[in-house]
């Protein structure tokens, strides 16, 4: 379902079980997540054999490359085969690694990570960033947008700043959506309405769906209860 604001995470190694997860949840998703933990048991390989299984889908490679500008520009060329949707690299790599990704995938949404959502002020803190969180999200957002990102990941509780800050063009992707209260190692959540109504293009959602009992209702619940 390409008007579908949903990603799913397919957060399993195991194409078997990403296909599964695809499969049943179509009707309500709009674009599919490949994260690290897929990536690092089956590289490109395991993505490619997803899209030929399933070639209408929208593809979300989560690799959040961070090196050098000549380094992530050879690892986003060697990706191009691919022709994903989407790719993320960190934001605070700076203005020249990311306009090496946005030159070697022209066709791809380069997809900029500012403050990851297992972070908070005193996680920062400890690590020497005394700026509040949403202070950085929109500095490093506004960086990565002029040096020609096409989509932004950040919190929930920073998508309303943002979208007053970025051109209306530029997708907000906002992970941390719960559907209710959890106890996991997301700290700035939202809820998936919530999100939506704050500003943000499409929701991230992993576990919520992929860890329930029926997934395909799960799916349909949270699709739902944005209408």
């Amino acid at each position: 379902m390409f008007k579908s604001p949903l990603i799913l995470a397919l957060d399993s190694r195991e194409i078997e079980r990403c296909a599964e997860l695809i499969e049943e949840t179509s009707e309500y998703i709009g674009v599919f997540k490949v994260g690290l933990e897929f990536f690092s048991a089956n590289g490109p390989l395991g993505v490619a054999d997803l899209k030929r299984s399933f070639p209408e889908i929208s593809i979300f490679l989560d690799l959040k490359l961070h090196d050098i500008p000549n380094t992530v520009g050879k690892a986003s060329t060697s990706l191009q085969h691919l022709k994903v949707d989407f790719l993320t690299v960190h934001a605070h790599g700076g203005s020249e690694m990311i306009q090496a990704a946005v030159l070697a995938l022209p066709d791809t949404r380069i997809t900029a990570v500012t403050v990851l959502t297992s972070l908070d002020e005193n996680t920062l803190s400890s690590l020497g960033i005394e700026k509040p969180v949403e202070e950085l999200a929109l500095r490093w957002a506004e960086l990565a947008v002029n040096s020609g990102a096409r989509a932004i990941v950040a919190s929930p509780l920073e998508v309303r700043a943002l979208r007053a800050l970025l051109p209306r063009e530029i997708s907000l992707i906002t992970p941390g959506i719960r559907p209710s209260a959890s106890d996991d190692d997301q700290k700035r959540t939202m809820s998936p309405k919530d999100a939506i109504d704050a500003g943000a293009d499409f929701l991230v959602i992993g576990r919520p769906i992929t860890g329930a009992v029926d997934v395909r209702s799960a799916a349909r619940s949270i699709f739902e209860s944005l209408e």
